[in-house]
């Protein structure tokens, strides 16, 4: 039997012919990733452990994003640890601020994962390098100083679920749609330690920046990962960035998936999710009557650069209702800068909106847009349980950015195509 995309990767990084769904293995690591709020626990367990060294200084990736510019002493004390963690090993792919950005659109961008990878990072969205053909999945501290150490790291090879896209998608439709009508037609448990794995010829029409929310949220339907095909798209995206030589793998005709699910791209509309799961989706035109306090466009599911394109064309030359709160957050510095080279920057403060440099703070309920008791977020970030962003009796509605912007013009969820 033939191997999905996922385990050619697994087996060529564990050094073994062939794996199959359900072996446990140790494979070799090309990227370790931690950021301001994991970094510091994986640290403590690095020196517990009596490690004095890390694997490889320019295969160790630590981005502060959480908190950073930091908001508080407990914030700073973490982040000063990360500094000097990264000062004592010569870290290369440290950010910091003024260099910062959202860790899981900065490493793309930067060049620093690639085609072929096998990847860890101590945050559950480090699944988002799928899209540039790398197995890449989310691990606790504790794997991630393993992994800092000794550069390995020990999985349960997945099994696959085969999604065949056809089509392409609607004016004002994205693949931050496409992701939330999966999960919501098969929950957040429906790929539970399962690779998520898209092919078909609707691939072809997807963005990059598409295929990174899609992968990017596949943990939000259990996933252990999701992953694109490296087409010339990848290519594309890939070509004078990669730090280090692409590899590329494909699936084997006669590998085997559990399921396969088709969708025509072509079929799909503008689609939100409602409190308290990912998974309770509803078309954006049945939300007319959902008043709203605050919008967040931004985060590392929906801060690239087509998603500030997105919201710049609903908002130019117009302003949010009374009583909303627009909040635009690039996700890396080259976004903020590129924004602001093209006027988009103006636009969104002329439509009454702040704009902030990188950060997660409001995705997680940390800082720069907490809900009160009561309040409601259009947001496109990639969660909204229980208090997610505040207050829990808050309630958070997970969009696209068409969406949001659309939403925040209006006070109401409101569906882009109608705008």
């Amino acid at each position: 039997m033939g191997m999905t995309l996922t385990q050619k990767i697994l087996a060529h990084h564990a050094g073994l012919d062939q794996v199959k769904a359900g072996q446990l293995i140790n494979a070799k690591l090309d990227i370790v990733l931690g950021n301001d709020i994991t970094t510091p626990v994986a640290i403590n367990e690095f020196e517990k452990a009596g490690f004095d060294g890390v694997f490889d200084k320019e295969r160790v990736a630590i981005v502060l994003d959480h908190f950073v510019p930091n908001k508080d002493i407990k914030s700073a004390t973490q982040s000063k640890q990360c500094r000097e963690f990264a000062n004592k090993y010569d870290i290369l792919n440290f950010y910091d601020v003024g260099q910062m950005g959202i860790e899981h659109a900065l490493l793309p961008e930067k060049g620093i994962v690639t085609a072929g990878d096998c990847v860890i990072g101590a945050d559950s969205h480090t699944c988002t390098y799928g899209a540039l053909g790398a197995f890449s999945t989310g691990v606790g501290s504790t794997d991630m100083a393993a992994g800092m150490a000794t550069g390995m790291a020990w999985f349960k090879v997945p099994a696959a679920i085969r999604f065949v896209l056809t089509g392409s998608l609607p004016e004002r439709v994205s693949g931050k749609d496409l992701i939330l009508s999966i999960i919501g037609r098969i929950g957040v448990d429906g790929a539970l330690y399962k690779s998520m794995e898209f092919t078909g010829p609707g691939v072809a029409s997807l963005s990059m920046d598409d295929r990174l929310c899609i992968c990017n949220m596949a943990i939000e339907a259990g996933a252990k990962n999701g992953i694109f095909p490296v087409d010339d798209v990848t290519k594309a995206y890939l070509a004078g960035r990669s730090q280090r030589e692409p590899v590329y793998y494909e699936a084997d005709p006669d590998a085997e998936y559990e399921q396969t699910i088709e969708i025509d791209l072509s079929g799909l509309e503008p689609t939100v999710s409602y409190p308290h799961l990912p998974e309770n989706t509803h078309p954006a035109s049945e939300g007319g009557s959902i008043r709203i306090d605050q919008v967040v466009i931004g985060s590392c599911t929906n801060g690239r650069l087509e998603d500030m394109e997105a919201a710049y064309n609903i908002l130019k030359g117009r302003h949010i209702a009374k009583g909303v709160r627009g909040i635009i957050i690039p996700a890396t510095m080259a976004v903020y800068k590129e924004c602001i080279l093209r006027g988009w920057t103006e636009a969104f403060i002329d439509a009454g909106c702040i704009v902030s440099t990188p950060t997660c703070g409001p995705c997680l309920g940390g800082y720069m847009g907490i809900l009160a008791e009561g309040e409601r977020c259009v947001s496109t970030t990639n969660r909204n349980f229980v208090g997610r962003m505040g207050h829990v009796k808050s309630e958070v509605y997970l969009a696209s950015p068409a969406t949001a912007a659309a939403s925040a013009l209006t006070g109401f969820i409101t569906d882009p195509r109608t705008v």
